[in-house]
């Protein structure tokens, strides 16, 4: 073991380095693409800043704070990744500012298609006698036997709560790892049983799978509904984001705990990971960044709500077939 570990570089045991080690270490390829990085996190910031500018004169309130919220998932990930790029010891906090930032754009979107639909009253007089369909991901996709909810006013309350603890509990754990952080008890990298971070960090991905599923539940009852304001391919980026932002990183993470990504000195197999995942995830955010700003920049008219063409309204339709002497039933 000692011969071994005389053969590792010492820096490839140490903690990720300063920004000034990083700057130093650059060579001519690495400002190239340094440079390029950080002007997609800028100009992304840009194309944000704008979009919120002209969403604030056009739309009316309280639709343009929900859709500020939405636009910013990507440029504000993208932001802070720039950020944990140049200064790896700040990844942590860049990581969990992102995810605490997304977990309320989760809530946000959700309350986004309501208001789309005129808001909860205009809602709810639009599903009367309608229902829900549980049987949708990411809990239930696999369910397909489970029964209809009637949409209440109760169940509105239910999905809108379900969304609103993953922002609520995401943005306390975050605090409350930071915290730990300080007093040397939570590490990313220790999985022990007696570690902090292999008891929060599956306690916030049942949360996270919770809030995700009222979500696709208001989606599957809306989409057809929405279509033209383009409900179908918003709802598509939001999933990006969502995997992007956590599945990749968790893949990357694990990836470089399991020693699979190599160290490269001054980055350690886990800093090093990190920095690749950073500079994946500036890359995507600015093409969705772009791809958004093109979907959310329109003219908001009001949605005008008719039945859709599910099975809400199918027995409806068959209520509406003549019979045998050529007349509709009542």
């Amino acid at each position: 073991m000692d011969d071994l570990n005389g053969t590792i570089d010492p820096r490839c045991l140490a903690e990720p380095p300063l920004a000034m080690d990083v700057i130093s270490q650059l060579d001519v390829s690495g400002i190239a693409l340094y440079s390029i990085l950080t002007f997609m996190a800028i100009v992304s910031l840009l194309f944000y800043l704008e979009e919120c500018v002209y969403v604030y004169k056009n739309v009316s309130y309280p639709k343009k704070t929900t859709i500020i919220w939405v636009n910013g998932a990507a440029p504000v990930i993208a932001t802070m990744s720039c950020l944990g790029m140049w200064i790896p010891r700040s990844t942590m906090f860049t990581d969990m500012t992102s995810n605490s930032y997304f977990a309320i754009v989760i809530y946000k979107f959700l309350i986004l298609m309501l208001e789309e639909c005129g808001g909860d009253e205009a809602f709810l007089r639009y599903s009367v006698k309608k229902t829900f369909r549980i049987s949708t991901g990411p809990c239930c996709c696999c369910c397909p036997c489970l029964p209809r909810v009637p949409i209440t006013r109760r169940m509105l309350f239910l999905l809108k709560l379900g969304a609103l603890q993953y922002a609520i509990m995401k943005t306390a754990l975050s605090v409350f790892c930071i915290v730990l952080w300080t007093n040397g008890i939570f590490n990313l990298t220790d999985l022990s049983i007696t570690g902090a971070a292999i008891w929060i960090n599956p306690f916030i991905g049942v949360l996270t799978i919770i809030s995700l599923w009222p979500v696709g539940i208001m989606f599957m009852h809306i989409r057809n509904t929405l279509r033209s304001i383009k409900l179908i391919p918003k709802y598509a980026m939001y999933q990006l984001v969502l995997v992007l932002s956590q599945l990749q990183s968790a893949i990357i993470n694990i990836l470089s705990l399991d020693g699979s990504i190599a160290c490269s000195p001054p980055f350690s197999s886990v800093a090093r990971g990190s920095m690749l995942s950073q500079q994946l995830m500036i890359m995507e955010m600015f093409i969705i960044t772009l791809v958004t700003w093109t979907l959310y920049r329109r003219s908001y008219e009001p949605v005008k709500l008719e039945p859709c063409e599910s099975e809400n309204n199918l027995d409806a339709k068959l209520s509406l077939k003549p019979n045998l002497d050529g007349e509709y039933a009542a």
